[in-house]
């Protein structure tokens, strides 16, 4: 017979086990917890589905003046749609292309530019135009950008397709005045509530998704507004709510083409040291109120290409989430589209 301390000898390892287990099940629970207590952006922010898209669509843009108003697009083999793109105040047409012999001028903003490589991997000709001043207009500019777009359909030979349009700030102000004038298939207004209140409705106004930051309350509380009047003259409305998200090390490198993952690194170790997000990694304020360009100028200015600062700024600004263009929701948008196609 088997003496009393055997036997516990022998079930300390079970004991151990299931201790063990009951512990990593609590961990994860804690852990699925709290991450389900912050907003979250609910999207894949990562390298791969990103790589992948590059790879499988290129930026291969043509440039062109039109009494002094600067035009860039695409059209890719056997397209389905055309969308046009109105970006916001400070913006323009170089921001949604990556700089190639093609255009030289063009930045290649993160955010932009991906807007672009995803509609272009749904068939959708794009096209970008920039405003004549710092801001869009709503006089004769709006009057010749619709020819812009009426003739660049026509020279294309795309006036079988469905037309959709997407702005952003400035531009979804001008999306919105401009959908009141041209037959689009449905549209996208991006960070901006529409000129609802300066311009009359129709029933044959397209349908609108609305792409907000609800940290603006003011903005949020219009578009709620705007909502409600359109579905009651008869327009289909969506809406899509953009969250704030944690930085990562490695976030920059996934969504900035040029900055390598060290550098990435380097950064988000600066932005904690000199507390510009939290333990969790969520921005303090918004990247345009925080001076990280000041602190990397004190660390070593040499660090970042210059031509770099601008698109870190901007994922700054989208991390905070609080007015700037995101690609985040670009499978939602262009679904929205698709659904509204005939």
């Amino acid at each position: 017979m088997r003496s009393r301390s055997q036997r516990s000898t022998k079930l300390r390892p079970s004991i151990t086990a299931i201790l063990f287990l009951a512990f990593i099940i609590t961990t994860f629970v804690l852990l699925f917890r709290k991450s389900s207590l912050k907003p979250s952006s609910q999207f894949n922010l990562g390298r791969p589905p990103l790589k992948d898209l590059h790879n499988s669509v290129k930026l291969q843009p043509l440039v062109e003046s039109i009494n002094g108003t600067d035009l860039i697009w695409q059209v890719p083999e056997s397209p389905k749609a055309a969308i046009f793109i109105a970006h916001g105040c400070n913006g323009r047409a170089a921001n949604f292309w990556d700089r190639s012999p093609e255009c030289p001028n063009c930045v290649g903003l993160p955010e932009e530019r991906l807007i672009v490589l995803q509609a272009l991997e749904r068939k959708f000709a794009v096209l970008t135009v920039s405003s004549l001043g710092k801001c869009w207009s709503f006089g004769k500019e709006k009057d010749s950008v619709r020819w812009i777009v009426k003739w660049w359909i026509e020279k294309h030979r795309l006036e079988k397709l469905p037309v959709v349009a997407l702005g952003a700030s400035s531009g979804g102000y001008f999306v919105s005045a401009l959908a009141g004038e041209m037959k689009f298939s449905g549209i996208v207004i991006m960070i901006a509530e529409g000129v609802f209140d300066r311009m009359p409705v129709s029933p044959g106004y397209p349908p609108t998704m609305f792409v907000h930051m609800p940290k603006d309350r003011v903005r949020m509380n219009l578009i709620g507004k705007y909502m409600e009047d359109l579905r009651k003259k008869g327009v289909q409305v969506s809406e899509v709510r953009c969250l704030e998200f944690p930085l990562t090390p490695s976030l920059l490198f996934d969504r900035i083409p040029g900055l390598d993952e060290s550098l990435s690194v380097k950064l988000f170790e600066l932005f904690r040291e000199k507390g510009f997000i939290n333990e969790e990694g969520y921005m303090i304020k918004d990247g345009r109120a925080t001076g990280w360009k000041q602190a990397l100028k004190e660390r070593d200015a040499s660090m970042v290409k210059f031509e770099l600062l601008d698109h870190i700024q901007e994922e700054l600004n989208l991390a905070f989430a609080y007015h700037e263009m995101t690609s985040l929701q670009a499978d939602g948008m262009f679904n929205w589209f698709e659904s509204h196609m005939t």
